[in-house]
């Protein structure tokens, strides 16, 4: 049966490239397909395997790294996979511009039920880490959020809107756990005591929460074909523009302004016409793969999903 082992571990890797090396030459020897981030801060990966296989890559992270973070789920018909195994040295495994951020301070992780009672503590701001498209679809009552593009626009709004006298609890939150941790080292940097992280990400709160107790409203984006998942964790009801990532509802797939991996109404205004011109044409060829029953991997998208595999 295979599987999607998905993980992370923030710690200090004195050679990147060595370690890199190391994972390749493991995972192609475990068929596994997928892709890990290697930095000096640390590893991120989601893979997907055979059971047995993906058990002994879980084994090697947890002696190797201390990979104590590690979520597994089933692979589902809408979530295909990667078709190729690759490891690669990045200067992040998240995403952040923040040079020599200290991680050895992380805020404080708490499970479903704490969380709960942050959410109803008028004292607590409680901040959605993730970028706007991600919380238009869905987010906790009362979170505020950054409106960042990505992750890195993070410490410029934290500097512009947040004070550690005024706000003196804060509780974060993201998808999977990688960017609230981070953020919440950053907090702690900046001098805001009292910080919280929803340990395991919207998708852990999800699994614990029944929908009588859930604080969660909408429905939750997920980096992978599945586009978003709802309350129950089952496939979403929304689709993903592949010109500028944006989850699209159904009536906005209805649009006038949304053409299949060329335009949608988030992004037909800011797109050139020789760039649809030229999405256009990476459809066709995607089409031509299908009736040849090939795989089509156009590098737009490849570099689209590594991008947002680095900003989980």
């Amino acid at each position: 049966m295979r599987r999607v082992l998905a993980f992370y571990q923030f710690l200090c890797v004195d050679d990147p490239q060595a370690e890199c090396s190391s994972l390749q030459i493991l995972g192609d020897e475990l068929a596994l397909r997928g892709t890990i981030l290697v930095a000096h801060e640390g590893v991120n990966g989601t893979v997907v395997g055979d059971t047995q296989a993906l058990q002994q890559l879980s084994q090697h992270l947890l002696h190797q790294y201390g990979v104590k973070s590690q979520k597994w789920s089933d692979l589902q018909p809408a979530n295909s996979g990667f078709h190729r195994f690759k490891v690669r040295v990045k200067p992040e495994i998240v995403s952040f511009g923040v040079d020599d951020l200290d991680m050895s301070q992380l805020g404080e992780h708490v499970d479903a039920q704490t969380w709960n009672r942050l959410v109803d503590d008028p004292e607590v701001i409680v901040i959605d880490t993730r970028n706007d498209y991600e919380i238009d679809i869905g987010s906790f009552e009362g979170a505020v959020s950054p409106h960042t593009k990505s992750f890195r626009q993070f410490p410029a709004w934290v500097a512009d809107n947040l004070d550690p006298e005024k706000h003196t609890k804060v509780a974060m939150f993201c998808t999977g756990g990688i960017r609230c941790e981070k953020a919440s080292a950053y907090m702690l940097n900046k001098g805001f005591e009292n910080v919280y992280q929803l340990d395991g990400g919207i998708l852990q709160y999800l699994e614990d929460t029944q929908a009588s107790e859930s604080r969660w409203n909408g429905e939750c984006f997920v980096f992978d074909q599945r586009v978003s998942v709802n309350a129950d964790l089952e496939q979403g009801q929304y689709k993903q523009c592949y010109a500028c990532r944006h989850p699209l509802s159904v009536e906005e797939l209805a649009s006038a302004a949304f053409e299949h991996g060329v335009s949608c109404p988030y992004c037909i205004d800011r797109t050139s016409e020789e760039r649809r011109l030229q999405f256009r044409e990476r459809q066709h060829q995607v089409r031509l793969a299908t009736e040849r029953g090939e795989q089509h991997i156009g590098q737009d998208q490849r570099k689209a999903r590594e991008r947002q595999h680095s900003d989980e």
